[in-house]
C-alpha cells in the first residue's frame, strides 16, 4: 500500500512539473512576424511575396521602419481666387481620425512636401495629370501651389472636385492644394505675361508670394513623376550652407548644347541649366543678396528681378530661364545641381542617349517640352503621358499601369527614344514594387491575453 501512495505521489509532481514548463516555454515565445492573407493585388508576383516575408522574420519591427498609428491630423484644402484685384480664401477643412493628440503644427509641417505649378492656356489636362503622378508613389502628403489665369481658375477648382470623388481615400488623404491668380509685384505684368511662353515668368516670383512657404519645387505642366517626390525633396537635406536652389544642366554635351552654342547672355557652367524642375529653399532666397553685374552692393531677389531683365531683354530667348541663368552665373555657389534623370527631356535621347544616369538608374522626372505628349514626334514620351492619365487608380498598378506602358512601348523601339524602353520603365516599376511590398507585407501583432 506504501509502495502504490509513493508511486501516485511521484506521478502527480511529474505531472504538475511538465503543465509548468509547458506554460512557462510558450509564454516566453515571442510574437511572429507572418505574411499577410493572400488577395490578388499581384497575381504574377506571389514568389516576391514569399520572398518579402522570409525576410521580414529576421528583423525587428524596429528595423523595418513599421509605422504605428498615426495622431490626430488636420488638413486642409483651400482656393485662392482673384475678385477686383483682392484675394478672396476659401477653405475646406477634413480631418483624419487616429489614436492619440492631435500633431502639433511643426510636427504638420514636417509631413507636407509644397509643389508649385503655372499653367495658362491649354494646360488644365496636362496640370491634372502631372498632379496624378505625384500623387502616385508620394509617401508625404502634398501641397499643391497653382497659379493660373482667371479663365482656368474655375476650370481646376471644376477638375479638383471630380478627380478627389474619383480617387481613393489613400490617395485623397495626402492631396491639397490651393489656386491662385497670375500677379507680379514689380514691372509691368503684360510684359512678364508674354516673356517667353504665357505666364512662365510667374515662377520668378514665387519666393516673394509663398511668404510662408519655406521650401518648393517649381515644375512646369508638362512634368510626370516616375518615382516618390519624396527622393527630390530629400536634395534639400544635401544643399550646402550656400546653396539655396536646385536645377539640372540644360544638356549634358557641350558640343550640342544649346547655350553653349547660341546664348548672347552669361549663363550657369558649361551648358546652363533647365528650369522645368526647380527645388527652392524660398526662405534662403529671401534672405540673400545677389551678386549681379549692375549694382556692386548686391539685391535681394525681388528687386533684382526687373533691373536684370530691362538690362537683358533683348538678348534672352528662353525668357525667365535665361534670367535665372544669368543669376547663377554670378552666384554659382547658390546652386546645387542633381543628375539629367531628374529632368529628363527629349534632348537626352534624340540626338542619341547621352544621359548616363537614366541609362543606370532609369528616369525620375520625365519632362515632356516640345510638346511631345501631344503629337507623334518622340512617341516613347507620349505612352508614359497616356498610359497615366488614363490609369483609373485601381489596385494592381501592374495590370492596369505597368503592363499596358509596357506593351505600347512595343510600338516605339524604332524610334531614337523608344529603342532604350528600359530608360522609362525601370523607375517605374521599381516604384511599384515598393508600393507593392508595403501593401501586402505587415506586423502582425500578438492576440491580446
Amino acid at each position: 500500500m506504501r509502495i502504490h501512495c509513493k508511486i501516485v505521489v511521484i506521478a502527480v509532481c511529474f505531472g504538475v512539473f511538465l503543465l509548468l514548463y509547458f506554460f512557462g516555454g510558450n509564454a516566453a515565445d515571442d510574437p511572429p512576424l507572418k505574411e499577410v492573407e493572400e488577395d490578388n493585388y499581384f497575381p504574377k508576383f506571389s514568389g516576391l511575396r514569399n520572398n518579402v516575408a522570409s525576410k521580414l522574420t529576421k528583423k525587428t519591427p524596429d528595423e523595418l521602419h513599421i509605422p504605428h498609428k498615426q495622431p490626430l491630423t488636420y488638413r486642409k484644402v483651400s482656393k485662392v481666387a482673384s475678385r477686383g484685384g483682392n484675394a478672396i480664401a476659401k477653405s475646406r477643412q477634413r480631418s483624419d481620425m487616429g489614436v492619440g493628440r492631435p500633431a502639433s503644427k511643426r510636427a504638420r509641417a514636417d509631413e507636407v512636401m509644397h509643389l508649385a505649378v503655372v499653367a495658362c492656356g491649354n494646360r488644365l489636362d496636362e496640370t491634372l495629370t502631372m498632379v496624378k503622378s505625384a500623387l502616385l508613389f508620394s509617401i508625404k502628403s502634398i501641397k499643391f501651389h497653382i497659379f493660373a489665369e482667371d479663365p482656368l481658375t474655375s476650370q481646376f477648382e471644376k477638375g479638383f472636385l471630380f478627380q478627389l470623388s474619383q480617387w481613393p481615400h489613400a490617395i485623397t488623404n495626402k492631396f491639397q492644394y490651393s489656386i491662385y491668380p497670375i500677379t507680379f509685384s514689380v514691372g509691368n505684368a503684360e510684359e512678364w505675361k508674354k516673356l517667353f511662353k504665357p505666364c512662365a515668368a510667374q515662377r520668378l516670383f514665387l519666393p516673394v508670394i509663398l511668404k510662408d512657404v519655406d521650401s518648393l519645387l517649381y515644375v512646369d505642366t508638362d512634368v510626370l513623376f516616375l518615382r516618390p517626390m519624396d527622393d527630390m525633396w530629400s536634395f534639400l537635406k544635401a544643399f550646402n550652407t550656400t546653396q539655396l536652389a536646385a536645377m539640372a544642366p540644360e544638356h549634358e554635351i557641350p558640343k550640342i548644347g544649346w547655350y553653349s552654342r547660341f546664348a548672347r547672355h552669361p549663363f550657369y557652367g558649361v551648358t546652363g541649366v533647365n528650369s522645368g524642375v526647380m527645388l527652392m529653399n524660398l526662405t534662403r532666397i529671401r534672405s540673400t543678396l545677389f551678386k549681379n553685374s549692375m549694382i556692386p552692393s548686391g539685391l535681394s531677389w525681388e528687386d533684382l528681378l526687373h533691373p536684370l531683365y530691362q538690362k537683358y531683354k533683348n538678348h534672352i530667348t528662353w525668357g525667365d530661364q535665361d534670367l535665372l541663368n544669368i543669376i547663377f552665373h554670378y552666384n554659382s555657389e547658390c546652386l546645387y545641381t542633381f543628375p539629367c534623370q531628374w529632368n529628363y527631356r527629349p534632348d537626352h535621347c534624340m540626338y542619341g542617349s547621352n544621359c548616363k544616369g537614366a541609362e543606370e538608374e532609369g528616369v525620375s522626372i520625365l519632362h515632356g517640352n516640345r510638346g511631345v505628349y501631344h503629337d507623334d514626334k518622340q512617341p516613347a514620351f507620349k505612352v508614359v503621358y497616356d498610359a497615366i492619365h488614363e490609369y483609373p487608380f485601381e489596385d494592381n498598378l501592374f495590370q492596369s499601369l505597368f503592363y499596358p506602358l509596357q506593351t505600347k512601348f512595343l510600338d516605339t523601339v524604332n524610334t531614337l527614344c523608344g529603342r532604350i524602353p528600359q530608360v522609362f520603365l525601370k523607375q517605374v516599376e521599381k516604384s511599384m514594387r515598393t508600393v507593392y511590398e508595403k501593401k501586402v507585407v505587415r506586423h502582425v501583432r500578438p492576440p491580446p491575453k
